[in-house]
């Protein structure tokens, strides 16, 4: 498709529109529910969550082969 800069005005507030039509049908929920549910998922995620607990360094693909020495 045409990048937003090359688009004229009726055509971004077309673009602009199919997206609000689009989320309208999404459907809505309170806050105060779904901010429950989200935290009592984390919560019962907790022991699996890697940023949390932290990677064992055998398991750790990113760590460092080897080291390196300036004398």
């Amino acid at each position: 498709g045409k990048m937003a800069q090359d688009m004229t005005e009726k055509e971004l507030l077309k673009m602009e529109l199919d997206q609000l039509k689009r989320e309208v049908k999404n459907e809505r929920q309170m806050v105060s529910k779904t901010g429950k549910e989200i935290k009592e998922y984390i919560e019962s995620m907790a022991g699996e969550d890697p940023l949390l607990k932290g990677v064992p360094e055998d398991k750790n693909p990113f760590k460092e082969k080897g080291g390196c020495t300036i004398s």
